[in-house]
């Protein structure tokens, strides 16, 4: 079992879940307090109109998610071969919980995609593991038909069979997202740093990035600092943990997006969904790539909500149909009820008064002409 100090060094100084005398993570309690900044800043339940993640099965690849946190809906978490529905270490069912827990009238936190389906698959108790086994949980996942897989503990070494695994996930259409979590300065995480991977940045309240692993591989960041999340050892009620700062906590919040974004427009490809993440993030003050913030901090309004072309590059390549850098969509302002329904009002009035008009001049410019109307006969 993970030691108390391997949970502290794993999710900071705000992060450190309690741990019970046999070592496993205990919960806070039940959140009551305001809703937490990470939640306003990504405003999931803006989208829920539009789509609440329904139809979609999203791989939480870690330690595990505890199924007796019952903010998680009955039948969310899928069972059966390769899955895993326990949690000593508790970051699987943190991540699990940003991802897609339930709104519940005991608690303001929610999750990103209430809709979505977990696929609870652990590779590691602890900090890290062997990329050999990553590799076979990122399998497992596609073989289940996973389109989103998140990464929420990455490995510290690459191998040839973890690159593998992420390639068989492209190419089956599989969004892999992963968390940039390395604490050594220059050191890099995998599948984080793999091509094709959606590697994700941490930021706080105050929009600074938090995490120590930096690169080209960074391709965008979310909120990963003095978070709240579901809890292991919640023993069959709705439990939290909380202030909480770790990596996977961003990347969590970026893979609960990406599964509204394929709800939302299931016709494209994993690439496309990660181009379109990218492309409608909110730029670094720097207006180029950053190595910790990557393209930017995400704008899940946007990502869902915003019309793009057909064929968009994604943010750093020569678009194919110009050589200017693609240009980020501005997502338009959510309307109130109210606004809405007086908007529809006057379109109709301004529609009815232009029908009239055009019916009194033809009526008009007939009569002229000796137009009568005719007796119609059953």
């Amino acid at each position: 079992m993970l030691a108390v100090s391997g949970l502290v060094a794993a999710f900071g100084v705000f992060g450190a879940p309690a741990a019970s005398a046999q070592g496993c993570a205990n919960p806070s309690g039940t959140y009551t307090g305001e809703v937490p900044w990470g939640q306003r800043q990504v405003d999931p339940a803006r989208l829920w109109p539009l789509t609440r993640g329904s139809g979609q099965l999203v791989a939480v690849i870690g330690t595990g998610v505890d199924a007796q946190n019952t903010q998680f809906a009955p039948g969310q978490l899928d069972s059966g071969a390769g899955t895993e529905r326990t949690d000593c270490d508790g970051r699987g069912t943190i991540a699990a919980g940003i991802v897609g827990a339930q709104p519940d009238p005991s608690t303001t936190f929610t999750g990103v995609a209430p809709g979505v389906r977990l696929l609870p698959i652990r590779y590691t108790t602890g900090d890290g593991g062997d990329p050999g086994e990553l590799a076979a949980a990122i399998d497992r996942a596609v073989d289940r038909r996973a389109g989103v897989i998140l990464v929420a503990v990455p490995a510290a070494a690459d191998s040839p069979a973890l690159s593998g695994a992420v390639s068989r996930a492209r190419s089956r259409g599989a969004v892999v997202v992963s968390a940039a979590s390395a604490t050594q300065q220059g050191a890099r995480t995998y599948p984080t740093a793999t091509s094709g991977v959606l590697a994700v940045g941490s930021v706080n309240p105050a929009g600074a990035p938090v995490q120590t692993e930096a690169g080209d591989h960074v391709g965008i960041a979310a909120p990963g600092a003095e978070l709240v999340s579901t809890s292991a050892g919640a023993g069959g009620a709705v439990a939290h943990r909380w202030p909480l700062t770790d990596p996977g906590l961003a990347a969590a919040y970026v893979a609960g997006v990406a599964a509204l974004v394929r709800a939302y427009h299931p016709e494209l490809s994993g690439d496309q969904v990660v181009t379109r993440l990218t492309l409608t993030a909110h730029r670094p003050p720097s207006g180029g790539h950053d190595p910790r913030l990557g393209w930017g901090v995400l704008d899940a309004y946007a990502a869902v909500s915003s019309t793009l072309p057909a064929e968009v590059a994604p943010p750093g390549a020569v678009s194919p149909a110009a050589s200017a850098p693609a240009v980020v969509p501005a997502a338009a302002a959510a309307a109130r009820p109210r606004d809405i329904a007086a908007g529809t009002i006057a379109v109709a009035g301004v529609a009815l008064a232009a029908a009239a008009g055009v019916a009194v001049a033809a009526v008009r410019r007939a009569r002229r002409r000796g137009w009568r109307p005719t007796r119609f006969t059953p």
